[in-house]
């Protein structure tokens, strides 16, 4: 029904820069909030950013004034902007959204849909 591809990870020094994409695709009737979590080994899986379809952003405390969460309405994908890296960055960055999928007719199904995860490595 519905996929989420995601692309950026992988491995750099601290105080260095990445850059996150997720798009969503298949049978979207509309997509409410996206997302980005992250899961570092031996911890719960937490929420690092969201943005509503509208533009509200929210962000956890850790990555606040360091990430920068955005989405392209259109072409139905979310970025994450992640700057001043820092090893406890390090974790698989899991994209998320809230996604009302076309079934059959005018027949809608709201659902989360979860990305298969990126990892983003900040060692020196």
């Amino acid at each position: 029904q519905v996929q989420l591809v995601e692309s950026g990870g992988g491995l750099v020094q601290p105080g260095g820069s990445l850059r996150l994409s997720c798009a969503a695709s298949g049978s979207i009737f509309s997509i409410y909030t996206m997302g980005w979590y992250r899961q570092a080994p031996g911890k719960q899986r937490e929420l690092v950013a969201n943005i509503t379809s509208g533009g509200s952003t929210n962000y956890a405390d850790s990555v606040k004034g360091r990430f920068t969460i955005s989405r392209d309405n259109t072409k139905n994908t979310v970025y994450l902007q992640m700057d001043s890296l820092k090893p406890e960055d390090t974790a698989v960055y899991y994209c998320h959204a809230d996604v009302s999928a076309k079934i059959i007719g005018t027949l809608r199904v709201r659902n989360d849909y979860w990305g298969q995860g990126t990892q983003v490595t900040v060692s020196s």
